[in-house]
């Protein structure tokens, strides 16, 4: 049995819901059927925005024969098939979904009539292709990013479907929570649409319906893919942006999916790479977080979480202890090394200890002779590298 999103599926680009960018009046794939002129791309972009849809269209309206595969399901065997079905009928647009999953031996099949035109790939992912897809294959092929759908797209089809839908009773809040839960993916507002309609008797849905069959919003989070590292992204520029609430939501969603161990290497990198000497105590204070956390487990585990997210974002900031480093190692990398003073090698009775002179500080040279000037370290000014700088200079006798 047909599910109302493929039975929706559009057969033609103006039929398509978002994506402006790249369709409507003098727009590249609208322009490209018009000119009945077509090339081998890739469409990148979360879930259910349209993927799928837009190749089908595209198929549709080119009038090209076409077949759709899935890298990770299909085998050696089924490209072979799509080849000598191409070659059969002159050209075939193969439309392959997941395609940052296919393997080198499918991708050696393919390339040769990717390359003569006799097939015109239309790629699918999730993935950032710059990143997942063999370069062999991307080389080949145009890339588009396709947008987010919005509440109010999400909304417009859900309408849409009320034309497959016979006697369905829905008011306007029931959609709004449809079109929220969904977080941009039609699909999953369609088939939340759907069981809603089939689970009653005279096809009224009510938001109460709606939240006993689904009272989680979907969000984008796969570990192992580009939606993962994006919250953690968001997560950390949040936090370096001293957005309290930002940081929050994002915890709640490495959270809601039980990702601790995402969280624990996630903010440990920005204790000590956005927050560092400005708050040198948050280290050992989040490692405490961290015990306590496994400690008890989930759920309790995301109050010490919660607790040490917010003071990480209220926390000053300082870059300096990272960019001093960086700088050193870009001198290294520029063979900017030199031999290390002999005062200062081991065993050398030149040495001057410091610990033998006021304050445990002495002036004599540490670093190489061709880079002796050189400096690293900037400190920012906050509260505790400026205390450390103070007692840095009063330590030498400076003022």
């Amino acid at each position: 049995m047909k599910v109302l999103a493929d039975i929706m599926r559009p057969t033609k680009l103006d039929d398509i819901v978002g994506q402006d960018h790249l369709i409507g009046e003098n727009k590249i794939l609208t322009n490209l059927v018009k000119n009945q002129k077509f090339f081998s791309m890739i469409f990148y972009g979360k879930p259910g925005i349209g993927k799928t849809s837009i190749a089908n269209a595209l198929s549709k309206e080119l009038g090209i024969r076409c077949r759709f595969l899935n890298a990770s399901i299909n085998k050696k065997e089924d490209f072979d098939s799509a080849i000598e079905e191409a070659k059969f009928y002159g050209e075939l647009i193969l439309v392959i979904d997941e395609i940052h999953r296919m393997n080198k031996d499918k991708q050696d099949i393919l390339l040769p009539y990717i390359e003569n035109g006799l097939i015109i790939l239309i790629g699918l992912t999730t993935s950032n292709p710059y990143h997942k897809i063999n370069p062999a294959i991307r080389s080949r092929c145009q890339i588009f990013e396709l947008h987010e759908l919005t509440k109010e797209d999400i909304i417009k089809i859900l309408k849409k479907a009320f034309n497959y839908l016979e006697n369905i009773k829905i008011d306007e809040d029931s959609l709004d929570y449809i079109a929220s839960v969904a977080s941009g993916d039609v699909r999953s507002a369609l088939n939340l649409l759907e069981m809603a309609y089939y689970s009653t008797n005279d096809h009224k849905i009510t938001k109460d319906i709606l939240k006993s069959i689904n009272s989680k919003p979907v969000f984008f989070h796969d570990k192992n893919e580009d939606g993962h590292y994006d919250v953690l992204s968001a997560l950390q520029k949040s936090i370096r942006g001293s957005d309290v609430d930002a940081t929050i939501h994002y915890i709640a969603r490495l959270i809601e999916v039980e990702d601790l161990d995402s969280i624990y290497r996630r903010l440990s990198v920005i204790a000590y790479e956005d927050i560092g000497l400005a708050n040198p105590g948050i280290g050992p204070r989040l490692d405490a977080a961290i015990n306590a956390a496994e400690r008890v487990g989930l759920p309790e585990a995301r109050i010490p979480l919660a607790e040490i997210a917010i003071e990480m974002a209220l926390s000053p900031k300082s870059n300096s202890a990272i960019i001093a480093l960086d700088n050193a190692l870009s001198d290294i990398h520029k063979g900017n090394v030199g031999n290390i003073p002999a005062h200062i090698k081991n065993g050398n009775p030149n040495y001057k200890y410091p610990h033998n002179y006021k304050n445990s500080w002495v002036a004599q040279q540490y670093l190489p002779d061709n880079i002796k000037n050189a400096k690293y370290y900037f400190p920012k000014n906050n509260l505790v590298e400026n205390n450390l700088n103070k007692v840095h200079r009063e330590m030498k006798g400076e003022k």
